[in-house]
């Protein structure tokens, strides 16, 4: 954690939704007039998209079957967890981008499943935002957990998450759903070593619940709508959370633990707004003044 130099991270797996988050505090942003570096989980992934599909190969023929971008040997965490120590420190550091289609190809000049040459950040920002895998991650080798002065998870319930990334894979990627359903299956192991045990260290939580029957993901026509939701908002230290202010300002929320909110999902981005918000001025303001 750094008083000059926070860092912001949101945490999730694959098509849990945490680009739609990212939306949410880049709007926050612009309207508070903060300057925001930004920083991508998928930019620290150890292998480009032909590497990946190659050591997924050698990997399979030496009996792993479970070789994936959740687990720490598909992805640079060392380095993840330097740039974050660098940034608290400096207000410094070097990322990249990872080129998903032809559009982000066209932007960056790298065809799609590159990477782009690491570069320095830009100097100024007040505030370092992460989206990405493993934001919130403590484990023997690294502690990226103890970067981030305010670290969110983005945690659907599983069915719906697959439901999600089933849709999003086979629509924007082209994927059959027996790629998907592999994928899903590898990843499996990882997901519960690597990508669960982060929102215990997360400091809010944000859970879609469907309110319609996912129970078999693979056979579901669409993705829940947010009318079709309910969002738990979990709070790791709740002191000090206004709740009656929310469940005022939030219609049909209600409180159902001492640490937990819910509002319906059509009221997402107005909970995260309010909730967010405090959070970042009051970041970005101790900033501003220990500089």
């Amino acid at each position: 954690m750094s008083v000059k130099h926070p860092i912001i991270s949101v945490t999730g797996s694959s098509g849990a939704g945490t680009t739609s988050v990212k939306r949410t505090f880049e709007q926050i942003f612009r309207r508070e007039g903060v300057n925001a570096a930004y920083i991508e989980g998928d930019a620290f992934h150890r292998y480009d998209r032909d590497d990946m599909r190659r050591v997924m190969q050698e990997e399979e023929a030496r009996g792993n079957h479970h070789f994936s971008h959740f687990g720490p040997a598909a992805n640079l965490l060392e380095e993840l967890e330097a740039v974050f120590k660098s940034y608290s420190e400096t207000g410094l550091a070097k990322t990249r981008h990872y080129v998903h289609d032809q559009e982000e190809a066209d932007l960056y000049g790298a065809p799609p499943g590159a990477f782009t040459a690491w570069q320095s950040l830009e100097e100024g920002s007040e505030v370092l935002f992460y989206e990405g895998l493993h934001g919130a991650l403590a484990s023997e080798q690294v502690n990226i957990a103890h970067y981030p002065d305010l670290k969110i998870g983005v945690v659907p319930i599983i069915n719906l998450e697959w439901v999600q990334k089933i849709h999003r894979d086979k629509a924007a990627r082209g994927y059959s759903m027996e790629a998907v359903m592999d994928t899903i299956l590898r990843r499996m192991p990882d997901y519960v070593h690597y990508i669960c045990p982060q929102f215990v260290e997360t400091d809010i939580n944000f859970q879609r619940v469907p309110t319609v029957d996912t129970s078999n993901p693979f056979t579901a026509r669409w993705i829940p709508t947010a009318d079709e939701s309910m969002v738990i908002i979990r709070f790791k230290r709740p002191a000090g959370i206004d709740f009656p202010y929310l469940l005022s300002m939030i219609a049909d929320s209600f409180m159902s633990r001492a640490n937990s909110i819910v509002i319906p999902g059509s009221k997402l981005d107005l909970g995260m707004q309010l909730i967010l918000t405090p959070f970042i001025l009051q970041i970005v303001e101790r900033a501003r003044r220990a500089k």
